[in-house]
């Protein structure tokens, strides 16, 4: 018996209920134990990269009718990078909750997952991996390619750079409003390897989609024929009873953190991996990640870590392409949705630009994975992206110039008498889960203005905050445990020398043990800027688990499976 034939088989009242709601359409043969599969579709107005998701919704469910089963479209709570404020991480653990409540609460035996931007794939992920219904994601796409006087515009990274031009007096504001027409070209998320494209790629390393379907343009029908075609899988999943925690194992992650540096991904990807992993109870800590990512080479030339953009990227072979040029560091047991192991598609996979998907022979980077610091000023680590950084800054001592606030940073930075230079260490606190609350995206701090118009392009940072993937520079992020939650970064002072040596994995503080020792936090490193008193945001500070694990609440670490033993009347 099906998962669903537990609501409507039986001549019980209940039963009955189940399915006369239900008859608006569908056939009394809807109700014989055919698989009932919800199509969680993150489409929202407000979330305007994966608005086309509705039409791609269309196409697998066409999909599941084709294989026999019954297609019930369910919206789920939906994440607009762009668009919500204080920060869209704050409400990644509360989608996947509400996600996952629904997928238990509902009668369905499988579930299509439907997402695109930053927070969408992975909260469905750690929603799926909670419930652990057969699962399988369809990623919406990056946007095609946009240009502004004459050059390509990678999305989200040509809006820092093109900012900085402004505040460097190098190009008009008026040039720089006009860009904004041409930034967003198509439908799709956005097309540089950022947050969105990084977690399409770590949904198809974990072997969660279809072999091949990562980064195919969202306005490309071919994305359309693999969703119909997802739509059939789906079916098959439930007959194999094939579950999430089936597909994604130790050796699927580590099969991702391998992908995750050849194609120079988000260091977002960190947080995401280690919450979803949290929920289906796999081993997976810092230290895998620059273990297993420490000597994969960068082979992907693709913004912000390169030149060229998605659409590229698929043009010259796609996912599987670069897969394929590191098959030999892959798990080969890790299966995927199709219940064949990864590497059993990459035999095939063909690289036709050579100047977008590297060989391995002549890589970008030799080693370019994400590196895992730890000293005095991260004690449970912090993250680096070797591929976004300035190479002449990976060994480096400076003075610390501190800020204890957003807001402190955006009204001293271009302040002409702030005590800054090109040796100097930017240090932003109190913008970690518990203390913004919600760890936003302000990690790439802006550079003084009066560095830009020197010319200076790259300072190191340092952050209990995140950077937005599509972000460059010599960012070390997600310290932990951050200022607000005692974190030594709230101990820091004006003027401290702080010594960064990437090679040796440390971020460390020039100051005598015994003062180190003896210091107490700012008064304001790691204050709040508004302290919650109810409501979500109250939950989230009361529960919320600092970035070595993944962020995630701490009572929803873990599974609850499936089951629902209670009736509804």
């Amino acid at each position: 018996m099906t998962r669903s034939q537990e609501w409507y088989a039986g001549t019980d009242r209940n039963s009955y209920i189940h399915r006369a709601w239900m008859r608006r359409g569908l056939p009394s043969d809807a109700f014989d134990g055919r698989p009932h599969i919800v199509v969680a579709n993150t489409a929202s107005d407000l979330t305007p990269c994966n608005s086309h998701l509705t039409e791609v919704a269309q196409s697998v469910k066409q999909g599941i009718w084709e294989a026999g089963g019954i297609p019930l479209e369910l919206p789920v709570m939906s994440l607009g990078e762009t668009q919500v404020k204080p920060t869209a991480m704050l409400w990644r653990n509360l989608a996947a909750m509400s996600i996952e409540e629904m997928l238990r609460a509902n009668p369905i035996d499988g579930v299509v997952l439907l997402g695109g931007c930053d927070k969408t794939i992975p909260s469905l992920l750690m929603a799926a991996s909670s419930v652990d219904l057969p699962a399988v994601v369809v990623p919406g796409g990056p946007m095609l390619t946009g240009t502004f006087r004459g050059v390509a515009l990678g999305c989200g990274t040509d809006v820092w750079r093109l900012s900085e031009e402004v505040r460097a007096g190098e190009l008009s504001e008026e040039d720089f409003l006009r860009s904004e027409s041409s930034m967003i070209r198509s439908k799709g998320h956005c097309n540089t390897m950022g947050t969105a494209s990084t977690m399409a790629v770590m949904a198809e390393a974990l072997g969660m989609t279809l072999p091949g379907i990562a980064g195919t343009p969202a306005p490309d029908s071919r994305l359309l024929e693999q969703a119909q075609t997802t739509g059939r899988l789906a079916v098959q999943l439930v007959a194999d009873d094939r579950r999430p925690s089936q597909v994604m194992t130790r050796g699927s992650f580590l099969n991702a953190i391998v992908a995750l540096a050849a194609f120079g991904g988000s260091t977002n990807a960190v947080v995401h991996l280690l919450a979803i992993a949290g929920r289906l109870g796999v081993d997976l800590t810092l230290e895998d990640f620059d273990r297993t990512g420490s000597g994969v080479p960068l082979l992907v030339d693709l913004q912000p870590a390169g030149e060229f953009l998605m659409e590229d990227l698929h043009r010259a072979g796609g996912v599987l392409a670069v897969l394929h040029q590191v098959a030999d560091l892959l798990d080969p047991d890790a299966i995927t949705v199709t219940g064949s192991p990864l590497v059993s598609y990459l035999d095939d996979a063909h690289t036709w630009d050579q100047a977008v998907i590297r060989p391995r022979t002549a890589p970008i980077i030799a080693d370019a994975g994400i590196a895992v610091l730890r000293g005095d000023l991260a004690p449970d680590g912090a993250v680096l992206k070797i591929a976004a950084a300035s190479p002449h800054l990976l060994k480096h001592r400076g003075r610390a110039v501190v800020f204890d606030s957003v807001e402190d940073l955006r009204a001293r930075i271009d302040d002409p008498d702030l005590d800054v230079d090109v040796d100097s260490v930017l240090v932003l606190r109190g913008c970690g889960p518990k203390g913004y609350p919600g760890m936003p995206e302000v990690a790439n701090m802006p550079l003084p203005k009066k560095l830009l118009e020197r010319g200076v392009r790259d300072l190191v940072r340092i952050s209990d905050a995140r950077m937005s993937g599509t972000a460059y520079g010599t960012v070390v992020l997600h310290v932990a445990p951050e200022s607000a939650a005692g974190g030594p970064l709230a101990l820091l002072r004006e003027g401290d020398v702080v010594v960064l040596d990437v090679p040796a994995r440390r971020l460390d503080v020039d100051v005598p043990a015994a003062e180190w020792a003896a210091r107490q936090p700012s008064e304001q490193a790691g204050a709040r800027y508004a302290a919650p008193t109810r409501g979500w945001e109250r939950l989230y500070v009361d529960h919320v688990q600092q970035a070595d694990t993944g962020a995630d609440l701490d009572f929803l670490v873990g599974s609850s499976g499936d089951q629902v033993t209670r009736e509804s009347h």
